[in-house]
């Protein structure tokens, strides 16, 4: 059974995380407050920032900046694109 929540990302009703997806309190924040949706979009969006800025997830600087970037996509005004990155065409 989905539960459903209101997205803090998407500011809509949505279906909800079936788990936690990232541990401690920022964790248990996005499990209560972010869909499925939302956390997809910031799993691509991290995946292009990891690809465009050459970042190693191991590298605690590296985990920081992503966990920055992570709190602001999901909960703040969203985050930044790397300079003069053009997305990939949808053909």
């Amino acid at each position: 059974m989905s539960r459903t929540i209101i997205c803090a990302k998407l500011k809509r009703e949505a279906e909800g995380l079936d788990y936690p997806t990232y541990p401690g309190e920022l964790g248990k924040r996005i499990y209560l407050e972010i869909s499925k949706d939302a956390w997809k979009e910031w799993l691509n969006h991290q995946t292009m920032l990891i690809n465009e800025y050459r970042l190693t997830p191991m590298d605690p600087k590296a985990r920081k900046f992503l966990e920055k970037e992570m709190e602001s996509f999901l909960f703040g005004g969203g985050s930044s694109m790397p300079e003069g990155y053009v997305p990939p065409s949808t053909k």
